[in-house]
This record gives C-alpha cells, structure tokens and sequence, in this order.
C-alpha cells in the first residue's frame, strides 16, 4: 500500500478533464522533477486522494478517478485548470515531516471562515458529524493531502488550522474560498485507538 508524508510538492494544474460514465479521466501537468522514475502505475496524491498513473505523455500525466472516488471527494467537482496539491508517494527510509497519510480520504469539509494575519493564515472548516470524534486538539489532520496540525475544535465540529507562509506558497489551500471543501483524511493511528476504546467500552457494557 502507498504512503504519503503530507508534505506536499506543489500544486499544478489540471490541464484536461474527460468525463466519462462513472468515471473522469484526468491530466496533469507536473514538473520534470516529479516526473523523475515516474512509471505507468505508480501511485500519486492529487489533492490528497491516492491516484493510479494510466498514462505519461508529453501533454501530461493522466488518472483515472471512478466513481466511488467521484462522489467521496472533491475530485467530482473539478474543472480544467484547477491547481491540485501533488505528491509522489513515499519511499522506503524517506524522512517522514509530517506524519503518514494513506491517501484514502474519509470525506469533505467546507470552510467555514477565514482569519489572515501578517504572518499567518488561519482556515476553520465544519466536519461532518461521524468524523468528528477522531479530531483533537494538536492532533493531526490531512487536508487536500497536506499534513496539519489541529489548532482548535469545538463542540459543533469546527476545527481551525494555521498555515505557515512556506505551506501557504507550496499548496493551493491559500486559494480556498468560504464554502469551498477540501479532502478530509483522519490521523489513522488515532481512528484506531478511538475505535478500539469504544469497541471495549460497548462490550463490557453486553457483559454487564
């Protein structure tokens, strides 16, 4: 299974959007540096999604996004020359700066507001209700595959992050607009552990 580090290498446009039915063909353009070992099935992270490469050519690089993938993310709403965050997908021994993002994305959030300072920009989005309770305080979330720190969540499920210059300049969330969503991807390590504890609680509650 391919892992990502939630670092990502840029954003780059979609120059071509074919779609077909139950499935949308795409084409990226992406920079020789990225297209370095890059072989017809590989794995990529388009805005946080784990994409197959179908084809590479001198136009770009092409996926394939079926259905399921349509309808779970932001994907089945894209248009040509949409900016999506890239990243290659991890290498074996590979420095790990954020934290490890399966690219299996778990849903959507809009954004909600918007607070810019000098240095920093600060985006507060609303999670869907099911996803909430693996959201923490200082935890980690991925969004549009970038690994980020939570810098608050409230009761109604709006949690906030704070993007550095450095990542404000690498991904496109700088471009985000209120109520425009991005992939949502849980930290799996606490997904696991919060499951876990509830699957124990709900069974020592049958026992008793």
């Amino acid at each position: 299974m391919s892992v990502y580090t939630g670092i990502v290498q840029g954003a780059f446009p979609l120059v071509k959007l074919k779609k077909l039915p139950g499935l949308s063909q795409l084409r990226m353009a992406l920079p020789e540096a990225l297209l370095d070992g890059l072989e017809i099935g590989a794995s990529v992270g388009l805005d946080g999604v784990c994409m197959t490469v179908t084809a590479i050519e001198a136009e770009g690089v092409s996926f394939d996004a079926m259905q399921e993938t349509l309808n779970l993310t932001t994907l089945g709403n894209l248009a040509e020359g949409r900016l999506l965050n890239v990243e290659r997908s991890a290498k074996q021994g590979a420095e790990i700066g954020g934290h490890l993002i399966s690219g299996h994305v778990d849903g959507t959030a809009p954004l909600v507001r918007r607070e810019e300072s000098e240095n920093n920009l600060s985006l507060f989005f609303q999670l869907p209700e099911r996803l909430r309770k693996y959201v923490f305080h200082k935890g980690f979330i991925g969004l549009h595959g970038c690994s980020l720190t939570v810098a608050s969540v409230d009761e109604s499920g709006v949690f906030s992050v704070c993007l550095i210059p450095e990542t404000r300049r690498m991904t496109n969330l700088e471009n985000l607009k209120l109520g425009d969503p991005v992939n949502i991807e849980v930290d799996r390590q606490t997904q696991v552990i919060v499951d876990t504890v509830e699957r124990v609680l709900a069974q020592r509650g049958l026992a008793e």
